[in-house]
């Protein structure tokens, strides 16, 4: 809910991987709040077209920022305001024809679909390109994201050997939780639930949801934990005990494991809160860092992931495999969306 990640990516989709340079433009605010009423699948063409608008204007202006990059592809994914594959349901806000008139490049966009269509999770989708990343670090190897929801992707020695799942929470029900007690989006440096105490009896609660005992590959709509939240608290305590309730979700994820990963690098959002960097190095038990740690930019991150999907995409390679959403074979998705016939 915070905004656009742009980022430029050199790829064959496949072993070549060349970062370029990346922004990240915030929502206005207005759009934020109308973006939340949203969440669900509520009436959504006039804001689908305004988001789709915003992501054109945020490539206008990384173009401006670096106009030596030759734009060829874009990789949109849009904003998931549903997430039901039980029901083969899955829904992204974005318009790729409309996306690909207003840059003029070609787009490739709707990339969970097929796979929900196929009777997998349709999430994560970014441990291949996890994998290319990660071709010569040690193994067993965990590659954690922490966004709206948590997810992670298991990386053993083999190439083949990978396994991705959503961990729980990750930001949104802090981030919610902040909203309604601070006014602001987020619980920033970690502040308000430094100054709390975190509930072992909400904790324990919460990891008898049914979620955690699921075998993975597995997935989560942003509020499926809503019911979660800790409202008899007050706002310190209950802000640091959702950090913990996120962190006792990763470390139950680990359960699920072939084998103990040597580390974890940590991506999204929730790198920058102190706290849960804490709580996770804590309840883990081993090395965990944020992704620049291993040379990588934690912010463009998921960016970098869909530009690289789209090159797959386009080259009719896998985005996803059995053992990364449980799709019954690898799912080539995504749809192509031509400039010259938006």
């Amino acid at each position: 809910m915070d905004g656009i990640d742009v980022a430029a990516l050199v790829t064959d989709g496949e072993r070549q991987v060349a970062a370029g340079p990346a922004l990240t433009v915030p929502y206005p605010d207005d759009f934020r709040e109308r973006l939340r009423g949203v969440l669900g699948g509520a009436a959504v063409a006039n804001i689908e077209a305004e988001l789709t608008h915003l992501h054109a204007d945020a490539i206008g202006e990384f173009r401006r920022c670096h106009p030596e990059v030759a734009i060829e592809l874009v990789g949109f994914h849009g904003h998931t305001i549903l997430h039901r594959p039980a029901q083969r349901r899955t829904l992204q806000l974005g318009d790729g024809a409309l996306l690909a008139w207003l840059v003029g490049v070609d787009v490739v966009a709707d990339f969970r679909s097929a796979d929900v269509a196929a009777g997998g999770e349709g999430a994560p989708l970014a441990p291949l390109f996890h994998a290319a990343l990660a071709a010569g670090r040690a193994k067993p190897l965990a590659v954690l994201n922490l966004g709206g929801v948590g997810n992670v992707t298991w990386l053993g020695a083999s190439n083949n050997d990978t396994l991705a799942f959503d961990t729980g929470p990750g930001n949104a029900l802090i981030d919610d939780w902040a909203r309604r007690h601070t006014g602001r989006a987020a619980d920033y440096d970690g502040a308000l639930a430094r100054a709390g105490r975190a509930s072992a009896t909400h904790i324990a609660r919460f990891l008898e949801h049914p979620y955690f005992a699921r075998q993975p590959p597995k997935s989560l709509d942003r509020d499926d934990f809503r019911d979660c939240m800790p409202e008899d608290l007050g706002a310190a305590d209950g802000a640091a005990t959702l950090v913990e309730m996120t962190a006792a979700a990763v470390a139950a994820a680990s359960r699920h494991f072939p084998a103990p990963p040597r580390e974890w690098l940590v991506c999204g959002g929730g790198r920058h809160n102190p706290m849960l960097m804490m709580a996770l190095a804590r309840r883990l038990a081993v090395p965990v860092g944020p992704m620049e740690a291993a040379g990588w930019n934690g912010d463009a991150l998921e960016a970098q992931a869909f530009a690289y999907l789209a090159v797959r995409s386009l080259r009719g390679l896998p985005l996803s495999l059995p053992s990364t959403t449980g799709a019954p074979y690898p799912i080539c998705g995504g749809r192509l969306f031509r400039a010259a016939a938006a």
